[in-house]
């Protein structure tokens, strides 16, 4: 199979067939036209996506810590769960506001009650996530250092939870089309 280029910049593949012993039967198949043009949109879409949530995150991820670290060394300095429980609370009303504003804003509205809840459900479980991280290295591995718990709640636990928001964000919570709502089926059957 030979690959050349056909007027309108195109790749096109020719392929010599013979279907019988006669003549060599030249043929051309556009392979890469639209097929490819929809591949390469897709993937600019995709990467600017990544990068908007990205920096969303790097924001809700200096508020997260940030706040984290301020209570941790004060006045929530033996309780490291309420202290990321506040932090989190915070970055995530700052999240919702930016993603929703900024990252999709190309994508359908899908009413302001529905977005907010699976919002803050998905941070919920990304807490949980970090709760999960940080309680198993602060209590049942005794590394209760201010550094232990940074390293826990705030390496591991946000790079589990930002692949998980991630994904759930981008699938159910603002998603490319408006979801479908089921209606009865009013038809009458004989």
């Amino acid at each position: 199979m030979a690959h050349v280029e056909v007027g309108n910049g195109a790749p096109a593949y020719w392929e010599l067939h013979r279907p019988s012993q006669g003549e060599a039967q030249v043929t051309e198949s556009n392979v890469g036209g639209h097929a490819q043009d929809r591949v390469v949109g897709a993937a600019r879409r995709l990467g600017s996506e990544i990068a908007k949530f990205g920096t969303v995150g790097a924001m809700a991820f200096i508020i997260d810590v940030g706040l984290f670290n301020v209570l941790r060394a004060g006045v929530l300095s033996d309780s490291p769960l309420t202290a990321k429980t506040i932090s989190v609370l915070f970055a995530t009303a700052f999240a919702f506001v930016a993603n929703r504003n900024w990252t999709y804003r190309d994508r359908p509205r899908t009413g302001y009650g529905r977005e907010t809840f699976l919002f803050f459900a998905t941070n919920g479980a990304a807490l949980l996530i970090s709760w999960g991280c940080l309680a198993f290295t602060h209590y049942l591995l005794g590394l209760d250092s201010q550094l232990a718990d940074n390293i826990s709640g705030n390496v591991i636990a946000v790079g589990l939870g930002t692949l998980f928001r991630f994904w759930v964000y981008r699938t159910w919570v603002f998603p490319t089309e408006e979801p479908v709502v089921a209606t009865p089926d009013r038809s009458i059957s004989s």
